[in-house]
C-alpha cells in the first residue's frame, strides 16, 4: 500500500460529525402556538432550532430573506428526534415553507443553512423563521 493511501485511511477513522456552530431551544410565549425567529448564516456555517413536539402534531415554517450581501440563497430542513442529520423535510427540494404532520414525540431540529455561491464565496444571509405547531 502506498504512504497516501495508508494516512487517508488513518484519517478516516478521526472524522467526527459536523455539529451546529450554533444552537438555539425554541420556546412558546404562555398561550401561544408559534414565534418567529431570526439571525443570520454565513458560508458554511449552519443554525440548529431545537423545538419539542408530539406525534401528530403539525410543524408549519416559513423562511424568509430578511438581508444578504450576496444572492440570499437560503434554506432549512427538519430533523426528527434522534436524526444523524437525515431530514424529514428538505428546503432545498421542497422550498422555504413546510406544513408537516410530526411522526413521533421528541425534539426536532430546525436547520437553517446555504447553499450554492452564497455559501462557497462566504457570503452573509439574514432571515426571519416563523414556527408554529399545533
Amino acid at each position: 500500500m502506498t504512504k497516501c493511501f495508508l494516512v487517508c485511511l488513518c484519517l478516516m477513522g478521526f472524522a467526527v460529525p459536523a455539529s451546529a456552530q450554533m444552537t438555539a431551544d425554541v420556546k412558546f410565549q404562555p398561550g401561544n402556538f408559534g414565534t418567529m425567529v431570526n439571525g443570520t448564516v454565513t458560508g458554511d456555517e449552519y443554525f440548529d432550532y431545537k423545538l419539542g413536539a408530539k406525534a401528530g402534531q403539525e410543524m408549519f415554517a416559513d423562511l424568509k430573506v430578511s438581508d444578504t450581501n450576496g444572492n440570499g440563497v437560503i434554506y432549512f430542513n427538519i430533523l426528527p428526534p434522534g436524526s444523524d442529520g437525515v431530514a424529514i423535510y428538505n428546503g432545498s427540494i421542497n422550498g422555504n415553507t413546510a406544513r408537516i404532520d410530526l411522526p413521533e414525540d421528541g425534539d426536532y431540529t430546525i436547520r437553517v443553512y446555504l447553499m450554492g455561491n452564497d455559501r462557497d464565496t462566504g457570503k452573509t444571509v439574514g432571515y426571519s423563521l416563523d414556527l408554529s405547531i399545533q
